[in-house]
């Protein structure tokens, strides 16, 4: 089967990597990819943020996989189903899971979903209130797509109500406002035709810029895969509690969800509670989840597509991944970009997957705030972590700058999950 994926960043290229290890798969092509997905697959050009366009390009491939998520908003995969062309990904209404914070709440009223207590406002006045009847650390999520920055978290009041009122100074913004949800964070991807869920290997992502989780949100400085210190039974717990009920009650609503829903959830001394939703593969994620799948990935992308994903189960490699996001100076600010990119000779089991990255007459150059991704496998957890920092001392490029902590305290053994009903 050809495969296109349309996206330019270090998940599409994970993508096209796991993709172009699929026998089954023939040609793979990423619309309009980077300079990396170019030595694993066929670059073409397309502005992802237009369906007829995309729908266009998608004529003669048998299955079309929409990486990010300001696509899926804009309607992308419902253009490419309308020209009846396989998609994996769900229609801007099912999208508005992610597109829409206010949305995804309502949604797991609805479906009973354990989440934070929260409300929408929609002026100054209604934020501070909300924020003011709250104890600190402070939560406020800007409602709509932020690329994964749209969120502040922080113990100072005044700085809480600041960044609310500057995400309300946008005409039509909306913002909500949260309980704070203790507890390690969980990453669970799961595949869903729009009746049949199919969880992944649960990872954990690392938003802070600096080292010790210090520092404003980012995208995602590094992941790692799988958590050690999850308890068994954790991912079925979560199936049963979160991601089919939210997938039964889109369909239920006349909008099933196809494609990837990301479950981000904090695990509380009561449970797993949801933090947010996305409705696609998460980056950094993606590049170490997708490292250690062993089951072919355009196969069972395409079950989901047509509504044949009943009775899939999903193989993994043994052992562990880590990701390391090499950024631009000054990210997440106002990061420079045209630097010289050099890369080394990599160690074994590791791949470095492009993101802001561009040529300029031949040579690399960063062209954005997460430049690239050092990915490993490893035996282990550990084995992985130092595989992938040999791989980021690898790269050269002035003022690069990456965390030095990834996976750091999951490999010594210091994470745990909260004892039910414990005040910790």
């Amino acid at each position: 089967m050809k495969v296109l994926v349309v996206g330019s960043g270090a998940r599409e290229h994970a993508l096209a990597v796991a993709l172009s290890r699929d026998p089954s798969v023939t040609a793979v092509a990423v619309a309009p990819g980077n300079p990396g997905t170019a030595e694993v697959a066929l670059n073409l050009p397309v502005d992802p943020m237009d369906p007829a366009a995309v729908a266009d390009l998608a004529q003669g491939f048998d299955l079309v996989v929409v990486g990010p998520e300001a696509p899926l908003v804009a309607g992308v995969a419902d253009a490419v189903r309308d020209k009846g062309i396989p998609v994996f990904g769900p229609s801007a209404e099912a999208a508005q899971i992610e597109g829409s914070k206010s949305f995804a709440k309502e949604v797991m009223s609805a479906a009973g979903v354990p989440t934070a207590a929260a409300d929408t406002c929609q002026t100054a006045d209604a934020a501070v209130t909300a924020l003011q009847a709250r104890t600190p650390p402070y939560v406020v999520k800007a409602d709509g797509l932020a690329a994964g920055k749209g969120v502040l978290v922080t113990e100072d009041l005044l700085d809480a109500e600041n960044f609310a009122r500057d995400v309300l100074s946008t005409a039509g913004a909306r913002v909500v406002v949260e309980d704070f949800l203790d507890g390690p964070e969980v990453s669970l991807f799961a595949i869903t035709d729009g009746t049949t869920v199919l969880p992944m290997l649960p990872a954990q992502d690392h938003k802070r810029v600096g080292d010790g989780d210090t520092g404003p949100n980012t995208g995602g400085m590094g992941a790692y895969a799988p958590l050690p210190w999850l308890p068994s039974g954790t991912v079925a717990e979560i199936l049963a509690l979160v991601l089919q009920p939210v997938v039964d009650e889109l369909s239920r609503r006349g909008t099933p969800f196809v494609g990837l829903l990301y479950a981000g959830l904090a695990m509380t001394s009561n449970g797993p509670s949801v933090v947010e939703f996305n409705c696609r593969f998460g980056d950094p994620e993606t590049q170490s989840v997708l490292a250690l799948l062993d089951s072919p990935l355009g196969e069972v992308l395409l079950k989901a597509a047509t509504g044949r994903l009943a009775g899939t189960e999903l193989s993994w490699r043994s052992g562990g991944s880590v990701t390391v996001v090499v950024a631009a100076e000054g990210y997440p600010g106002t990061p420079t970009a045209g630097d010289t990119i050099e890369l080394g000779e990599l160690p074994a089991g590791v791949e470095v997957l492009h993101a802001g990255t561009r040529l300029d007459d031949g040579s690399l150059v960063s062209a954005g705030g997460r430049v690239l991704s050092v990915t490993a496998v490893g035996l282990s957890l550990q084995d992985a972590r130092e595989r992938a920092y040999d791989g980021v001392r690898q790269v050269v490029m002035r003022g690069g700058f990456s965390r030095s902590d990834i996976a750091a305290r999951a490999a010594r053994g210091e994470i745990s999950v909260p004892t039910r009903g414990s005040d910790q």
